[in-house]
């Protein structure tokens, strides 16, 4: 149906369909296409400093940057440029630096994925912007 097919009195009919359609059986109202409201946090009320914001985010760079570069070391470092010498040794029956390039580096990035959970915990309990209640 185009819009120079509606008769006047048709706008008036979809009306009250549309009023009602934004609100459930219990009443609630929704906004944007049904979307509820968020629920309001622990921290809506909460202010937190400019300086406050500063040394959390230092913090967290910093953080990611010392476990980027642990990672690239062990990957890149010790899987490609260190190979030749770390194969003078060898892991499971396996030269070193073969091992580090296929398993080693693997298990390096998963320990470097937990410890920054672990980590990133204590900072944002440090700065008040962990979830726990």
């Amino acid at each position: 149906m185009s819009a120079a097919e509606l008769k006047p009195g048709a706008i008036a009919a979809i009306e009250p369909a549309l009023a009602g359609a934004g609100k459930t059986a219990a009443g609630d109202i929704y906004n944007h296409h049904g979307e509820s409201e968020p629920a309001p946090d622990r921290h809506s009320g909460e202010v937190v400093s400019e300086e406050t914001v500063k040394a959390y985010w230092g913090e967290n760079v910093r953080l990611l940057l010392t476990l980027v570069v642990v990672w690239f070391a062990v990957s890149f470092g010790a899987g490609i440029l260190l190979v030749d010498q770390l194969n003078q040794f060898s892991l499971g029956g396996y030269p070193l630096g073969f091992w580090f390039a296929q398993q080693g580096s693997i298990y390096v990035f998963v320990a470097l994925i937990f410890f920054y959970g672990w980590r990133m915990k204590k900072i944002e309990r440090r700065y008040g912007v962990d979830d726990d209640a």
